[in-house]
């Protein structure tokens, strides 16, 4: 009787499920085959990364240094190239790449996470555009392939290469930094400017939501497109250098060891920045070539890759006299026609530091003039004893604060990677290496003349220059001048003065004096007709060879346009190759020509020089008598 009872029941629930099953499968035949547009609604989405134009870079006179080129990489998901059976031989003929290159690339881990045979995965990368353009044609024929536009650098000029930078592919460290902001296969600014102002530089990506279908061929957009995001370029860049002036300082400084920068005092603009030996920029330029490249570069033994300019530290030599006596002026341990008698030496105890036969010194600008070491050394001995014998430690400490002020000792803020502090011997430093209350003056008064343990860059060397220049104050270095349509206060930190601790006056027996070692001193090879150049030589002792060459400059005297450090490894005298390298860039930068048959023969003179493969040369030709004279100021083995 029961059973009776429940057989209506379930001849209802079998009608219901079968009524259920038809309305399923009438509902299914509908979404897929019937109404299309809701077929597309759910196909599978995907977000598409739009890579924007990185920001064009410039120089100082509107000439366009860097460009942005198109990259592709090709992607491919394994199961719908294999279902389709696209025609491979086609395939490898239109990129220019063998079948043993096709499967090699097919040929993934799928039994990892990292990759998928349902999932696209990288096939080729860097594919140029040109390359890239006959096989765009026939994309469409080889279902399960997609194409992701890429910008990559173009270079238009051939200098510059430690200042421009480059950018790479980022790694591991790089994604994590970013907090994921960057993938796998993004580019990102690796050195120079690009690395500094990446922000800048890079733009914002936008996005690309596309409906793809089970065979991961794109079908639509989504929702026609009312979620995408377009790509944001870069902000341009215009730089301070000036690629003309760079290119010839570069050419100045070929087959030499070293570095030249050059700066705007009036702004603290680089106008020129050189580490020799350089390096085309182009070569780490992003195709399949640049590993190698970079390879090559790296273990070069000359280590181009080496920004000299800001990372090296060097003894600054005689140069540094200029700092000793604008200090020396300011705490009254000189005036500007104070004489020191010098016996060509200077003398304490056992110590002795030669000196050279010269006139008298019978003020500031002329003991800078003659360069005289027994000057700089008792200048020296009288500021670290300023409160008393028995208180060097007061006295160095003063120093080192006025140094500090110079830019010395500290990084200055230049805007590319790499810059160097340089180092400055202290109170702890004598502390740690002699103990305290056990050193005096003399430990270390080799300073006094540029040399010991005091260490600068070449890029300090120059801020040198264009503090004299304008008196007592400079602006922090840099190279952008200006972000087109930014308008954050990202630059303003360059436009701010700082101050040293001593007063304009004092600098004007410091200038005189500069001015005479170019008339009529040491520096006389880098007189320009017409141009009042300011400057002090200086050869750097180096017991590991020949002496180093340096020179610091700037001009003209009054209204100075251009301050200029030149730092030549193993290239002697001060006089030999750095004066006239500084002034052939002067000239150079302002009158944008070299002027006069003697002026043109000292150029291909410098030009020639190699001091690299010094087998193979000669030093640059110079009358005997002219280089007896120099000689007969410039000794041997001295600080001038």
């Amino acid at each position: 009787m029961q059973q009776d009872i429940y057989q209506p029941r379930q001849y209802i629930i079998q009608v219901v499920m079968v009524l259920g099953i038809v309305a399923l499968i009438g509902k299914c035949f509908q979404l897929q085959v019937w109404d299309e547009s809701y077929q597309k609604q759910h196909s599978y989405r995907q977000a598409l990364t739009l890579y924007p134009s990185r920001g064009l870079v410039y120089d100082r006179n509107g000439e366009l240094l860097i460009y942005n080129r198109a990259i592709y990489d090709l992607q491919a998901t394994y199961n719908t190239v294999k279902k389709n059976n696209i025609d491979t031989n086609e395939f490898c003929r239109l990129l220019g790449i063998d079948r043993a290159t096709f499967e090699a690339n097919m040929d993934k881990d799928f039994s990892t996470y990292r990759y998928s045979k349902r999932k696209p995965f990288e096939f080729m990368s860097k594919v140029p555009a040109d390359s890239f353009a006959k096989f765009e044609e026939h994309l469409y024929k080889f279902p399960g392939f997609e194409s992701i536009r890429k910008n990559v650098r173009g270079y238009l000029v051939h200098s510059g290469a430690h200042i421009l930078g480059y950018i790479s592919e980022v790694n591991k460290k790089d994604i994590r930094k970013s907090n994921k902001l960057y993938k796998s296969g993004d580019y990102i600014g690796k050195s120079g400017l690009e690395s500094n102002y990446e922000i800048q530089l890079r733009g914002e990506r936008g996005k690309k939501h596309v409906l793809k279908d089970k065979f991961n061929r794109i079908k639509g957009r989504y929702k026609k497109g009312d979620q995408d995001s377009p790509a944001s370029s870069g902000y341009d860049l215009i730089t301070s250098l000036d690629i003309e002036l760079q290119a010839y300082a570069e050419e100045l400084m070929q087959n030499k060891r070293g570095a030249v920068v050059a700066i705007e005092p009036s702004t603290g603009e680089i106008l020129s920045m050189v580490s020799a030996p350089y390096y085309d920029p182009s070569i780490l330029a992003v195709d399949l070539n640049r590993q190698n490249a970079f390879l090559e570069l790296s273990q070069d033994p000359s280590k181009p890759l080496f920004n000299r300019a800001l990372t090296a530290k060097y003894p600054p030599g005689s140069i540094f006299k200029t700092i000793m006596s604008a200090i020396a002026l300011q705490e009254g341990v000189l005036t500007p026609n104070r004489s020191i008698p010098c016996g060509g030496a200077y003398r304490y105890g056992s110590l002795r530091i030669g000196c050279h036969g010269h006139g008298a010194t019978s003020s500031v600008a002329n003991a800078i003039r003659v360069s005289c070491n027994n000057y700089y050394c008792q200048v020296y001995k009288e500021l670290v004893n300023l409160y008393g014998f028995n208180h060097p430690e007061k006295g160095l400490q003063r120093l080192t604060e006025h140094l500090n002020a110079f830019g010395l000792g500290k990084k200055l803020g230049v805007d590319i990677p790499g810059e160097a502090a340089g180092s400055i011997p202290s109170v702890d430093f004598y502390n740690k290496r002699y103990g305290q209350g056990r050193w005096k003056f003399s430990h270390g008064v080799s300073v006094g003349i540029g040399q010991g343990e005091l260490e600068v860059t070449p890029l300090q060397m120059a801020n040198i220059a264009a503090i004299i220049a304008n008196r007592g104050y400079y602006y922090i270095p840099h190279f952008a001048k200006e972000f087109m349509g930014e308008e954050s206060n990202i630059l303003e930190k360059y436009k701010q003065r700082n101050y040293t601790k001593v007063l304009p006056v004092h600098f004007d027996a410091v200038i005189d004096g500069m001015e005479s070692v170019v008339t009529a001193g040491t520096g006389r090879r880098a007189k320009i007709p017409g141009i009042t150049v300011c400057g002090k030589t200086g050869t750097v002792e180096n017991p590991h060879g020949k002496d180093h060459s340096t020179f610091i400059a700037f001009a003209p005297k009054e209204n100075p346009k251009i301050a200029i450090a030149v730092y030549v490894e193993n290239g002697g005298y001060g006089s030999t190759y750095a004066a006239p390298i500084s002034s052939l860039i002067i000239e150079k930068y302002l009158r944008g020509e070299i002027q006069g048959q003697q002026r043109q023969a000292l150029e291909k003179r410098m030009l020639e020089a190699d001091l690299v493969n010094i087998k193979k040369t000669t030093s640059p030709s110079t009358s005997s008598t002219e280089e007896e004279a120099l000689e007969s100021i410039e000794p041997n083995n001295s600080n001038q």
